[in-house]
């Protein structure tokens, strides 16, 4: 799968594109993002969030190795698990907090997931650890999920692209420039050399409290990044939203879930 983007500037060397509005997918992707089984809700998040376009800015073909980054329910676990087709794998990482959340609702979504895809393997293990240890193999989840890789370090050198959605900012609002750098140093172990990692979160603008709006200064997410070994490689305004005016926090109502959103394709040197 060939990425088709449209360059609109150079700053520093870094590639400022936008994917053209026709991209070239395989069958078999279009055909699982289409799927009857797919949950109405993902689909309907569709159009803000362009699942087709971000793979295919950061890159991701048939029979790759990949891995969804604190996953939450899965959408992008389930996304990602077409983009690779039968023959690629999906690595569906949660902590163990976010699978007991909510009674488990996550937990419950993700199982509906894994009973019908047969190319995820899940992953429990903490952001801040390689290896989640014994303690981890033992804590009880709300649903059987089938069988649970706890050691992120099982992968390491492994993984041709991880995404991350929405994520980022919350380490950085709860464990600082260290705990956030520390973070994205794990994911750069797992990567292939010229590896890719994905990410995508709320923006903010750089002169307002952004932790208190649950938002990140995409400037920030760069520093920390290149802190941590990565390539800034290219940025896209795909999932910008011009009415939000990164003000209000992201729950507010006005916003429909649909805030000004930055995407970044960090890369691991070759």
């Amino acid at each position: 799968m060939m990425t088709k983007l449209k360059t609109i500037g150079l700053l520093g060397g870094l590639i400022y594109a936008t994917a053209l509005p026709l991209y070239a997918a395989d069958a078999g992707f279009q055909t699982g993002l289409d799927s009857a089984d797919r949950p109405t809700t993902d689909k309907e998040r569709d159009a803000a969030r362009k699942p087709a376009q971000v793979i295919e800015f950061l890159g991701i073909e048939s029979g790759m190795t990949v891995i969804d980054v604190i996953a939450g329910c899965g959408f992008y676990t389930e996304v990602l698990s077409a983009a690779v087709g039968p023959n690629g794998k999906v690595v569906s990482q949660n902590t163990r907090f976010m699978l007991n959340l909510r009674e488990g609702r996550l937990s419950k979504e993700m199982k509906t997931r894994i009973d019908r895809l047969s190319n995820i393997e899940l992953l429990v293990a903490e952001v801040n650890e390689m290896d989640a240890g014994e303690d981890a193999e033992k804590t009880e989840l709300p649903v059987d999920l089938g069988t649970i890789n706890y050691s992120l370090n099982s992968y390491a050198g492994q993984i041709d692209v991880a995404i991350t959605a929405l994520n980022l900012h919350d380490i950085y609002i709860n464990s600082g420039s260290e705990g956030a750098t520390y973070f994205l140093k794990n994911v750069y172990k797992v990567l292939k050399p010229g590896g890719v990692f994905g990410v995508i979160d709320h923006a903010g603008n750089s002169d307002q409290d952004n932790n208190a709006l649950h938002r990140m200064d995409p400037a920030i997410a760069k520093q920390l990044a290149t802190e941590a070994g990565f390539e800034i490689d290219a940025e896209s305004d795909l999932l910008n939203n011009p009415n939000d005016d990164r003000t209000l926090h992201v729950r507010d109502e006005s916003l429909e879930r649909n805030t000004d959103r930055f995407l970044l394709r960090l890369k691991k040197p070759a």
